[in-house]
Order: C-alpha cells, then structure tokens, then sequence
C-alpha cells in the first residue's frame, strides 16, 4: 500500500513539474511572439500583408532595380538576383555593391541559398503568387509592381517600408536639382531638338524605341527633350514602354539625337542595322549624334540608374561640342 502511494506521490509531483515546465515554455515563446510582433510593422501590398522588420538588417533583393533602391537608401542587401538579358548594374557600382551574393538570374533565384543565407526581409518587383508562398516560409516578403515611369513612387514605397522615408525625399531632391540644371541648358541650347531610345537585342534581329512611358523615356521627357512626335501617337497608353522597330521601319527612330541601347552580346544585331542604307538617311547619323550606352541602367532602373542616365545626358548633350 505504501509502495502505490508513493507511486502515485511521485506521479503527481511528475505531472505537475512537466505541466509547470510546459507552461514556462509557452509563455516564453509568447513573450518572443509578442516581442517579434512589436519589432515590426504589418505592411500591405499586392499578395496580402507581411510584418516588416523596422530595420532590417540581412535583406534580399529579388531584382537590381530593388536592389540599387536598397542601396541608395543605406541598406545594402546581402543578395540579389540579376537581369535576365540586360546587363548587370554592379559592375557600375564599384564598392558600393561588393559582396553581394549572386542568387542567379531573376527568373530562377537559388532558393537553398536563400535559406542558407537566413534573411530577414525578401524584397523585389513583380512576385508571383506561387513564390510568394515560397519566399514568405523563408522569410517575411515585400513585393510591388514595377511602374517604369512611376520609379519615382517605387523607391518611396520601399523607402517608408523600410522605415528611410527621409532618406529618400531627400535623395529625390537632389535628383530633382540635377534635373533642372540640365533641363537649363537644353531650353537653351537644344530647342526644337529630338530624342530617340533605341535598344537592340542579342538575339533578335529587331529593334525597338523606348516611349515616353518607359524608364528612360521617361527621363529624357522630363529634362524637357522630347520625343518624335511619330513615336507619341503610336504610343496609345501607359502600359506601352516600347514599340518594337523592323530595319524596313528604321524612320521611326528617326531624330536629331539617338542613345543606342546595347545588351550584352548585342553588337551583332546593331551592325547588320549600320551596314543598311536606311540607317544613313537618320538624321541622328547623318550630324554625328549617336551614342552608345548600357542597358543595364538605361533600361530598367531607379534613383541610382536615373542618376546614372543624368551623367550621361550632361557628357553628351552638355559637355559636348
């Protein structure tokens, strides 16, 4: 008898140890959640709503446009992706972009060294339903569309996400200022001048013209340069960066100043397009106005691309004879 007692002695004293135990862990895993929770903020966005770090420290960039965002704003990440057939930015970055780790090209980011990698933002343009899902497991995921034109609205979306919305007013600025010095010298030394966007592929035997809705296009109209008037009325709405251009159709790049928009691997294409007669009758061509530039931030791109663009409108249509 006394044997059962203490049986049931040492039972109970078992249970309550493992009940006390158990309730000690919940409550600190509570007291974690609830700490977790006031660390970040719950932000909405096209697949649902994410709790944001309010200042991250290991972020993911899904895409470069995101990722020289990221940077301008102080907030380097610790990966990203790069384009699929434009060139890569980075190597324009310098020392601002070292180390950060390749994930592959946009299209198919490494997953396994996402999770190696241990993030605690996953930011970029243009997630799919299907890696949201994905990406959110790994860490919380801030996605957006990408407005070429609207970059501008872009940067300070992942700016106040991030909590660097002064940061980036500040920045925009700066840019504005640049804008209007440019904008100065062209009311006053390039009236009634033309501008044309004209990009080539490596493997298309095609061209195209950025519109005044694309990322570029979009610069160049607001330095006060525009646009063939041809290009405007086949430009029928804002979901329309570009118009694909046939060599039988080369007029339609026709101005007085043309940027030559080279992907990697595309001076082939662009050759057969400067070995044809039509392309000598451009007025571009004819005074010597062509300019070559990279479509890894002349294509796609935000503050430091649109920057970028700026430098080289003031070499070639400022500092130029």
């Amino acid at each position: 008898m006394k044997l059962v007692k203490l049986f049931v002695l040492i039972s109970l004293t078992f249970i309550i140890i493992t009940g006390y135990h158990n309730y000690l862990h919940q409550k600190n895993q509570t007291v974690k959640s609830n700490l977790a929770t006031s660390k970040c903020k719950v932000i909405k966005h096209e697949l649902g709503k994410s709790c944001i770090p309010l200042q991250p420290q290991r972020i993911i960039a899904l895409d470069e446009t995101s990722m020289e965002a990221l940077l301008a704003l102080d907030l380097k990440p610790i990966a990203a992706t790069q384009p699929n057939i434009t060139g890569s930015i980075i190597p324009k970055l310098g020392k601002k972009a070292e180390g950060i780790v390749s994930l592959g090209k946009d299209s198919q980011p490494n997953i396994e060294k996402m999770v190696q990698l241990n993030p605690d933002l996953i930011l970029g343009f243009f997630i799919s339903a299907e890696q949201y899902k994905i990406f959110s497991q790994i860490a919380p995921t801030f996605t957006l569309d990408y407005v070429q034109f609207g970059w501008k609205d872009a940067f300070l979306r992942i700016a106040e996400t991030t909590g660097k919305t002064e940061k980036a007013q500040k920045l925009l600025e700066e840019y504005q200022q640049r804008v209007e010095k440019i904008r100065t010298v062209v009311n006053d030394n390039l009236t009634e001048k033309t501008v044309s966007i004209s990009r080539f592929y490596a493997s298309n035997n095609f061209t195209e013209f950025r519109t005044r809705y694309s990322f570029p296009g979009s610069i160049i109209t607001e330095v006060g340069i525009p646009l063939p008037e041809i290009q405007n009325q086949l430009t029928t709405n804002e979901n329309q960066p570009l118009v694909s251009v046939s060599l039988e159709r080369i007029d339609l790049i026709n101005a007085d100043i043309l940027f030559i928009v080279l992907d990697p691997g595309a001076e082939e294409n662009f050759q057969k397009f400067e070995n044809s007669p039509l392309w000598q009758n451009l007025k571009a061509v004819k005074s010597q106005k062509i300019y070559t530039v990279d479509s890894s931030y002349w294509i796609f791109g935000n503050i430091l691309s649109a920057n970028a663009i700026l430098d080289d409108l003031f070499t070639y249509l400022v500092k130029a004879p």
